[in-house]
């Protein structure tokens, strides 16, 4: 038989290739310099074009086509994700006075030099870090914690303005940062749809970007109308920026959005007149934004300024005065937190704040109610400044008509009808007392499960809600009961997601008695003060028979701390949970290893990115040997640890003299306890 003639694909692959190459060229045009070239409809045209070629050709699809947006969640989908650089808070102000004092500083700090500015609208927005490799898009992580978010590639991929490739010679790596949005006329758009065909709407932009962005199925995703933004960066290789506006204008060339109305200020008076220029017409932006960023331009001043804690000294958001409206308190409901605590939430008439509308507010607390009077059925004015529940600021006496009903503390919890009381008097909160309740059941399982505590991977929110829901677990030591057969009862589950969590909490039973102390959510007893208590009593049956004055005479644990132990330790649910614990084998015990004390009396302060572990845990490693993880640098501290990149803190260990040790040698030092001599 004749041979069948081999097909020549070449030339349809060059004609998928410029039909992608066409794609990425609109929506650069359209996203990021705002000049489209070609209607809606055009777009779509080349898109099904590509997408019927494609399909005739599979083999010819390669990962960066404009046609593979939407694909499915990864097994690793929101698994924790340790940022490379923190994804830091900015520090505020609210004046033109606050901003000249910030000023100041700077200039205290930079020694002389005469910085520049770059000032750009805040967006109301969830932070995102994505991750291009050779110019590939390879991982997107919310901010989360700012040391850890979460992996959410699949669905940031279904977010047009987000290139999968970027555009001319791009960095062997860089990990650019920015803000995922819903601008405000597609989110009016999205709700109104919404309610018309009965579907829940979303309270604001922010909400509606945030719940877009970790559904489980990227189609949803990608039928939401989001937005990005690139602001800033954590890491780069393979190229170098003087200053932050030479990064940004690089960020357009490489086809990543930035905002059109950021500018390059040449003094801190040009600073505050265009951050007061949008100040008064804020309105006029097609997204939420609470205030003004402002950044010193030239990176080398940034390193000189270095970090605080939790923010940068070199940069800082001046916040818009917050938006008021009047409105009706229709009623209200209490809400259940995690550790119980009952928020009264208030009720509202709807009214449009801020381009939002809101109809319901934060009262806090009950004492909150007492003190600005307010009643069922008074007018009140409301305050929106960036929260997702605005708050009640004023009652507007004037409107009274007598017919206003007192708000009373609610004596039964409304998740479970347990009883409600202070646990002090002198105490501003109000708590369900109930240990069972299945609010408080939900959230202390995903606590326990959680990294720092008992870290069982696959254990999250989704799952936490259906064991309780479904009576699987009543309280945490149910979780060491689970069968294969309950798992596959549950949705989202098959044979390989239910062996994976079954293999994770197997694992954690060997956590320790620290990581069990923390995952009960005992009231004031944080993971430090979990690893003192452990440190210290080595088992769980001494920490359960330790009275009050012998708690307070550890040198960490103060009297709040104390009574907080002693009710959670003597409470009878408790006792029948260590019990539950202990049949299902869970280490309930601290050993002491050999040299659990090498390290006893020095102090150590990290700075900088570690490559074979994350800060946190090379902390938790320092205080398992006795030592102390401070945050500042002082004459007092005996190491500072430098990872890549390491910030101000490696500068002032120099000029105190302070010994720094880059991670191999702190590694020989959890060894063996030798002197050691930097080579930094």
């Amino acid at each position: 038989m004749p041979k069948t003639a081999a097909v020549n694909l070449e030339p349809i692959r060059r004609q998928i290739g410029q039909l992608c190459q066409q794609i990425r060229h609109h929506e650069y045009r359209y996203y990021v310099l705002a000049q489209p070239e070609i209607s809606d409809a055009e777009y779509d045209a080349l898109l099904r074009e590509l997408e019927a070629l494609e399909e005739r050709h599979p083999r010819l699809v390669t990962p960066d086509s404009p046609t593979q947006r939407v694909g499915g969640i990864p097994d690793d989908a929101f698994r924790p994700v340790s940022h490379r650089v923190p994804m830091r808070s900015l520090d505020n102000a609210f004046s033109r006075e606050e901003i000249l004092a910030w000023h100041q500083r700077v200039m205290k700090g930079t020694r002389g030099a005469q910085p520049t500015f770059v000032t750009e609208p805040k967006i109301d927005g969830v932070g995102l870090a994505l991750t291009y490799r050779h110019g590939l898009l390879a991982q997107a992580a919310t901010r989360g914690s700012g040391e850890v978010g979460e992996e959410v590639t699949a669905n940031a991929k279904t977010i047009r303005a987000i290139p999968l490739r970027l555009r001319g010679d791009a960095p062997r790596l860089l990990e650019v940062r920015g803000e995922v949005y819903m601008t405000i006329n597609a989110f009016q758009l999205y709700n109104k749809r919404a309610a018309d065909m009965g579907e829940e709407m979303f309270a604001n932009p922010r909400n509606a970007a945030a719940g877009s962005l970790r559904q489980k199925d990227p189609r949803v995703t990608a039928a939401r109308p989001l937005r990005f933004f690139a602001h800033s960066y954590g890491a780069v290789v393979g190229s170098r920026f003087a200053a932050h506006w030479e990064f940004l204008q690089t960020c357009r060339r490489l086809g990543l959005p930035i905002t059109e109305h950021a500018a390059h200020c040449r003094s801190i008076e040009e600073v505050i007149e265009y951050c007061q220029r949008w100040e008064a017409q804020r309105d006029r932006l097609d997204y939420e934004a609470d205030g003004m960023v402002i950044k010193v331009n030239e990176l080398a001043l940034q390193g000189r300024l270095g970090m605080t804690l939790k923010s940068p000294r070199w940069a800082m958001a001046y916040k818009f005065p917050a938006h008021h409206a009047t409105t009706q308190v229709l009623g209200v409901m209490p809400s259940v937190g995690r550790t119980g605590t009952v928020t009264p939430v208030a009720k509202l008439k709807p009214v449009a704040c801020g381009g939002v509308t809101i109809s319901s507010a934060s009262l806090h607390n009950y004492e909150e109610v007492q003190r600005l009077g307010v009643k069922i059925g008074d007018w009140v004015v409301i305050q929106r400044a960036g929260e997702v529940i605005p708050q009640v600021v004023k009652v507007i006496d004037s409107k009274r008509t007598g017919e206003e009903q007192p708000i009373r503390v609610p004596t039964r919890c409304p998740e479970c009808g347990g009883a409600i009381a202070k646990e002090k008097e002198e105490e501003v909160a109000y708590r369900c007392v109930n240990p069972f309740c299945p609010t408080q059941r939900v959230r202390r399982l995903i606590h326990f499960a959680s990294r720092r505590a008992m870290d069982i991977e696959g254990l999250g929110e989704v799952v936490a809600e259906q064991l309780v829901d479904k009576g699987m677990v009543s309280d945490v030591a149910d979780i060491f009961g689970l069968t294969k057969p309950n798992l596959l009862a549950l949705a989202l589950f098959g044979d390989k997601k239910a062996e994976n969590l079954l293999s994770a909490i197997r694992t954690s039973k060997t956590r320790g008695l620290a990581r069990v102390l923390y995952g009960l959510g005992i009231r004031h007893i944080g993971e430090k003060a979990a690893m003192v208590l452990a440190e210290h009593f080595r088992s769980i049956n001494r920490l359960l028979a330790a009275p009050e004055d012998q708690l307070c005479a550890i040198h960490e644990v103060g009297p709040v701390m104390a009574r907080a132990i002693v009710a959670h330790m003597s409470h009878p649910s408790t006792t029948r949970l260590v019990e539950k614990l202990r049949e299902a084998r869970v280490t309930l015990s601290q050993e002491a290893s050999k040299g659990s004390k090498m390290l006893h009396g020095a102090t150590f302060v990290f700075t900088g990115e570690m490559s074979s572990m994350t800060r946190h845990d090379a902390e938790a490693l320092v205080r398992q040997r006795g030592g102390q993880a401070t945050s500042s640098v002082s004459r007092h501290t005996d190491y500072v640890v430098a990872g890549a990149n390491p910030g101000s803190k490696s500068q002032k260990a120099k000029a105190l003299g302070v010994k720094i040790l880059n991670e191999a040698q702190f590694k020989k030092l959890l060894r063996k306890r030798w002197p050691v001599v930097s080579d930094q």
